[in-house]
């Protein structure tokens, strides 16, 4: 999100500092992985479908000015028990803001995706424009066009402490002390030691993300082929995955479920590497589900969550400082949304406000 905020701030022509206390882009917080699924037929919330419009818009923008491909449409898949929300939250949401779908029976998941074996009892939801965003590349791009358009990024450089005054914000880094007429956070996992005084309860998780080689006919895996895909697996939870992204051999696999929290203090420390158990768990499930599918581990790795307690963004100004705008909590299904989020927080820190309707992810519904 700090990328794209400071992009869409320079292309505004506001005058921009951006502070990371890693590199561009880095494998330490939650954007690392080299996919993560977009879609449209939003089943958390329908009020996230026009922000989502608006993110395949500015990804498109986003493309055309730096002539690279990001977003990459394969059609999104997703299957549930009859007992499960996500089949029937998509279809409320593609209904409401009518957006092209399929509502598959069991037969037709069978016939029309062949790779997917799961119960009778199942049924189905497709959507043509779901897909995947590279979001290394997203994180690179943004960085690349905000410094393009005049705006400074600072990388390797922790920021220590910041403040808030009547006139100005300070921030303190290794590189000495920086003064802003705004201040906009989106520190991630970090939120809960940035910002101690917002009195939201943000849970930082552990997850695992793995990639296996298939048994044979790696074509069939292939996107022109193959779709993304979400299973619930463990209603409201699941697994979800992507095709075999070009160049390279394996077919990418997660559990969408906050995993183990790590404590405050141990947040920024290495995290344990992903154990035989959980990488079993996920071979399993592809197997279960996607017969031939996980023959070999090829990697694996681990990323943060930074869960809200109701599972839904955290974006506005802050309760106590007029001057910061933040965002925050994004509950592992985020970075589909950063170039419409940074347009948003670019709006709270110019104007005070946003066009964009986000009260339903206001701080004030936590209290």
């Amino acid at each position: 999100m700090g990328s794209a905020t400071c992009y869409h701030l320079a292309k505004r022509g506001i005058k921009v500092l951006g502070i990371e206390q890693y590199d561009l882009p880095h494998n330490q917080g939650s954007h690392h992985g080299k996919s993560r699924m977009i879609r449209q037929a939003y089943y958390e919330h329908p009020d996230y479908v026009p922000l989502l419009k608006r993110a395949y818009q500015l990804w498109e923008e986003l493309e055309k000015a730096g002539q690279k491909k990001i977003l990459h449409r394969t059609g999104a898949l997703y299957l549930s028990h009859p007992a499960g929300s996500v089949v029937e939250g998509s279809l409320r949401s593609a209904r409401e803001h009518r957006l092209p779908h399929r509502h598959l029976k069991p037969e037709e998941i069978h016939t029309d995706f062949p790779p997917f074996s799961v119960p009778e009892t199942f049924e189905g939801f497709f959507e043509k424009d779901g897909g995947y965003v590279l979001p290394e590349m997203g994180v690179e791009e943004h960085a690349w066009q905000a410094c393009s358009d005049g705006a400074k990024i600072l990388t390797n450089t922790p920021a220590t402490r910041w403040s808030c005054g009547n006139h100005s914000v300070e921030v303190e880094t290794k590189e000495g002390m920086v003064e802003a007429d705004q201040l906009i956070i989106t520190t991630g996992a970090w939120t809960g030691k940035v910002m101690k005084d917002l009195g939201i309860d943000l849970a930082v998780t552990r997850q695992v993300q793995a990639w296996f080689e298939p048994t044979e006919d790696t074509e069939r895996f292939n996107p022109e082929n193959f779709p993304c895909w979400f299973i619930e697996t463990d209603p409201p939870h699941g697994h979800y995955g992507f095709p075999i992204l070009p160049g390279r051999k394996g077919l990418k696999v997660a559990e969408h479920k906050p995993g183990e929290v790590i404590p405050l203090s141990e947040i920024g420390r290495a995290m344990a590497d992903p154990t035989e158990v959980e990488l079993a768990k996920l071979q399993t499930v592809m197997n279960r589900y996607l017969p031939g599918s996980a023959h070999r581990l090829l990697n694996a790795c681990t990323c943060y969550y930074t869960n809200s307690p109701d599972q839904h963004f955290i974006v506005g100004r802050h309760p106590l400082h007029d001057r910061v705008s933040f965002a925050t909590g994004f509950s592992g299904h985020g970075y589909k949304f950063a170039p419409v989020m940074s347009e948003i927080l670019a709006d709270l820190a110019t104007r005070g406000k946003t066009d964009h309707p986000i009260a339903f992810l206001s701080p004030k519904r936590l209290g």
